[in-house]
């Protein structure tokens, strides 16, 4: 018999003063309410209740094993309590997982917004460009960037992730501006070591003809700000995403190369490990990065013009003193 409603009809049955009214909270019989009272005592080799035809008393083992299953069914149901709160009230600790560079350019704030907006949830990050476990890393949900191999885990996406090849305009002012794949043969390139996704440096004409961009890599790194800092300071040609170039392509900063030609678009997605039973606090957050990025991501919009300087208007003249 299952033990814990052995446990529950034994408390019962002390709390309500007879095995028959344990029967009427359990939907039971009275038969099976003793069944269950005397599988208990089978299974701990120890009588607990002395039974009479009038009355029920507890035995000293009974006294004892009493105190100890009320608090374990109380703490049950508060435990119960808790589970149902949560999936009305966000609460708890949020441990979320994100590439490096996504999550130090845009979560930092996206995650402000978010626990303004849930005060009784915490956040944990574990920034990391390797592909790890989430049941590994005790993460709720993942952020991940590319073509996801079949893992059993459900994604869901939060914005799309496009790719471009740029330089700086000092890079374009000494090396002229290419305007074709094959004039980028001979570029020193900066490249990222970690892509996981196929099709890197390759961009595809108006006919769909693929080219692989292939010189020389003059620079090999495991993170993009630092090849974002090489490509601002002239050092070469990148290929990456747009959260990581975008706002210097927007200032002038860099500028985008082959307009002509397009890049393979990656896909920014949340994945978490069953779409059964998913506590509030993760369908909170996916939202809330959905809202926040979208297919218009802040990184892809060009930024506000700046206000017009104020025209100085000629002052006239004034009279000399006499």
């Amino acid at each position: 018999m299952d033990r814990f409603t052995c446990i529950g009809v034994f408390v019962a049955a002390i709390e309500d003063g007879s095995l028959a009214a344990a029967a009427r909270r359990f939907g039971l019989s009275p038969a099976m309410a003793g069944k269950y009272v005397s599988a208990l005592e089978a299974a701990l080799n120890a009588r607990l209740l002395q039974r009479t035809t009038r009355r029920l008393s507890l035995t000293d083992a009974g006294h004892a094993y009493y105190a100890r299953c009320k608090h374990i069914l109380e703490a049950f149901d508060e435990a119960n309590r808790e589970a149902s709160a949560t999936q009305n009230v966000a609460r708890g600790v949020l441990r979320v997982a994100a590439p490096v560079t996504f999550g130090a350019l845009h979560l930092g704030d996206a995650v402000a917004r978010y626990m303004a907006a849930h005060p009784h949830v915490n956040v944990e990050t574990v920034l990391s460009d390797r592909y790890a476990d989430l049941l590994d890393i005790e993460a709720d949900v993942a952020i991940r960037i590319g073509r996801l191999a079949d893992s059993g885990l459900v994604a869901r996406r939060i914005a799309p992730c496009r790719m471009v090849l740029c330089a700086a305009p000092a890079w374009l002012a000494e090396h002229g501006t290419p305007r074709t794949p094959q004039a980028l043969c001979d570029a020193p390139r900066l490249a990222f070591d970690d892509a996981v996704s196929a099709g890197d440096w390759t961009v595809f004409d108006a006919q769909d003809r693929a080219y692989v961009i292939d010189g020389p890599c003059r620079l090999r790194a495991n993170n993009m700000q630092m090849l974002l800092g090489a490509a601002r300071a002239g050092a070469g040609i990148a290929y990456g995403p747009t959260f990581v170039f975008g706002d210097d392509l927007a200032r002038g900063q860099l500028v985008a190369l082959l307009p002509a030609y397009r890049t393979r678009e990656l896909t920014i997605q949340a994945v978490y490990p069953s779409a059964r039973h998913v506590p509030l606090k993760v369908r909170a957050f996916i939202d809330h990065l959905v809202n926040a990025f979208g297919d218009a991501p802040p990184w892809d919009r060009a930024p506000p013009a700046s206000p017009a300087p104020p025209v100085k208007r000629d002052r006239k003249p004034r009279a000399p003193k006499r």
